[in-house]
């Protein structure tokens, strides 16, 4: 087995495993329907799209294998890596608590509205990889990387964390959770924190991308921002 299959694997399983542990150790109970099918819905579409990825692009699926605080260049990076992982964290565990000690009722519909909104977000991320080969999970500029404008970055610059906020977003709703809402809104300062300074890199290395941010004007949401 690759170097490569071997990060892989792992990256999955400890993902998987994070997932779980996180979903229902605070719950206290496996009698939690909406935690197994997010769980499923999470794995599955990530799944999906590591084999495609497997399949078509190496080259990025070993740029996303590398990823969180450690795997960052720049030391503000690093920091806002290290809170973009505890906000992800609380995201999942704040409504398993909230199922434990029944803090919210959301409706039905609104929870498969939810896990609707989880795919939704994984299908954009996927959309992205497929016309964006340099989508690495660290912010850095490739020797080689050009600017690209088509598909989700013909309508917003960062359609990547447009998805992510849309899957995340969902996760307490699909969780059956209102508090779960708390930890996501420190998670959209985060990821415009994030994408604000990953912005300066890319205006002072990639050629081409003041000329492509001038002609798309949204970061995240249009017509909001």
């Amino acid at each position: 087995m690759s170097n490569l299959a071997v990060k892989t694997t792992l990256g999955l399983t400890n993902l998987t495993v994070l997932l779980a542990v996180a979903l229902f150790a605070p719950a206290w109970t496996l009698r939690f329907w909406q935690a197994w099918l997010y769980l499923f819905l999470f794995v599955s579409s990530a799944s999906a799209i590591t084999i495609y990825l497997w399949k078509r692009d190496r080259a990025l699926l070993s740029r996303r294998v590398s990823a969180g605080p450690i795997a960052e260049k720049s030391r503000t990076q690093k920091i806002i890596q290290l809170f973009a992982s505890l906000a992800f964290l609380a995201i999942l565990v704040v409504p398993s608590f909230d199922r434990r000690l029944s803090w919210s009722h959301v409706p039905l519909w609104l929870v498969l509205t939810g896990d609707l909104l989880v795919v939704l977000g994984f299908y954009i991320v996927f959309r992205v990889f497929c016309v964006n080969t340099f989508t690495a999970a660290t912010v850095e500029v490739a020797e080689e990387q050009t600017v690209i404008s088509t598909g989700p970055y013909a309508f917003v610059r960062h359609p990547m964390y447009s998805g992510a906020l849309i899957m995340l977003v969902g996760t307490p709703l699909a969780l059956a959770s209102w508090w779960g809402l708390v930890p996501f809104g420190f998670m959209i300062a985060i990821i415009v924190i994030r994408l604000l300074d990953e912005e300066k890199l890319l205006f002072a290395t990639l050629p081409g991308y003041a000329e492509y941010a001038a002609t798309v004007k949204y970061h995240l949401l249009p017509p909001v921002w």
